[in-house]
């Protein structure tokens, strides 16, 4: 095999530069928008756009470090990395940092990290693993084992309580699950069983929320339950889109933005910052390159040079996805509110590195396939 630092020394072919065109223009769409939100609120200055700045140039030394590291290597080390992760989710709800009602961060000095990000690509690598090792005959092998290693940080992280990151997390194994194939009979009866528990868990998982997070979901199912409070943040959002129209009105002349109808519009909202702006063609446009970086994610999958690297890709572009399709959609009014941002546009430290890395650990199954070239 040819030698790994070899297979990195050769140039970029056109497809690599079309992926990292296209996530270099959805940050940099990003920034735009946070931007925007910036000089509408001149109490916020622009401390959150270099915050975001410096961000990115964090993910960008981690996107290297993971697209450099064979994933092989990463692979042997992903069980003990995985009960790292759960170790941090577990010192999150003992001593977290805490703040509107959730316990989510660890302070590390003046930083705050987010570990149920990271523990995130982790899970993509531990079951990637699994799969890729352990015998996937049996309905036990394939399904039941590989959800015992979930359950865990799936409810660590649904104590904190941060619901969206608990759904992301689920996502991920449901999407590993289906990329390996299960019986049609078996996965019915998982469906099956899942809808006959789904009485009693729902019990524990409203019972696990907070009551702002309660009242989010009900003005979802009933969208004019208070338009002022909890129904708020999702009606100026819909507002905001709509009021794009065809083709915005430009950075700065957005009203919902600039006037403070929206609330968040650096964070969960920020697509709607973006719509309001550029309106439906420029939604479309970002969309479009959404699009093409899960598209090149699924290629990448498909050509990978064994099942590992496979099924590394598709978790992460399951990941992304997720994130991407769930964000969308409650700024539209077709989810919840749950909390979830939009990847590599959103302000945040922890997403944002975790995005650029697990897009750097994507690189690196394609470029390895190089290896038997």
């Amino acid at each position: 095999m040819i030698d790994a630092a070899f297979t990195f020394r050769r140039g970029l072919d056109p497809f690599d530069w079309y992926f990292l065109g296209a996530i270099l223009a959805i940050l940099s769409i990003g920034l735009l928008s946070i931007y925007s939100v910036t000089t509408a609120n001149p109490a916020m200055g622009l401390t959150i756009l270099v915050k975001q700045g410096t961000w990115i140039g964090v993910g960008v030394l981690a996107f290297a470090v993971m697209a450099a590291i064979d994933y092989h290597k990463l692979a042997r080390f992903a069980y003990p990395l995985y009960g790292i992760g759960l170790l941090l989710l577990i010192i999150v709800l003992l001593a977290g940092k805490s703040s509107r009602g959730s316990q989510r961060w660890l302070s590390v000095g003046p930083i705050a990290i987010q570990p149920s990000e990271f523990v995130k690509v982790l899970l993509i690598l531990v079951l990637a693993t699994y799969y890729g090792t352990c015998r996937r005959t049996g309905w036990l092998q394939r399904v039941v084992f590989p959800g015992f290693i979930v359950l865990p940080g799936f409810f660590l992280i649904l104590k904190q309580p941060d619901l969206g990151s608990s759904l992301s997390f689920l996502s991920i194994y449901v999407v590993l699950l289906l990329a390996v194939g299960v019986k049609t009979r078996a996965f019915g009866l998982v469906i099956l069983c899942g809808l006959m528990l789904f009485p009693f868990a729902w019990g524990g998982v409203w019972g696990s929320l907070h009551e702002y997070q309660q009242e989010r979901i009900i003005s979802f199912v009933n969208p004019n339950y208070d338009p002022g409070g909890k129904g708020y943040h999702g009606l100026q959002s819909r507002i905001a889109i709509g009021s794009g129209q065809l083709l915005g009105k430009g950075l700065h002349g957005s009203t919902q933005t600039q006037f403070k109808f929206l609330p968040e519009g650096h964070t969960d909202f920020v697509f709607a910052v973006f719509a309001e702006e550029w309106g439906f063609l420029g939604s479309m446009l970002l969309l479009g390159l959404y699009a093409s970086v899960l598209l090149m994610g699924l290629e990448i999958a498909s050509k990978a040079k064994d099942s590992l690297g496979a099924l590394i890709a598709v978790g992460v572009v399951g990941m992304i996805g997720f994130g991407v399709v769930v964000n969308i959609a409650m700024t539209i009014g077709l989810a919840p509110i749950v909390g979830i941002p939009l990847p590599l546009m959103s302000y945040g430290g922890s997403a944002t590195v975790v995005t650029l890395a697990a897009l750097g650990l994507l690189f690196n199954v394609k470029r390895r396939r190089l290896s038997l070239l």
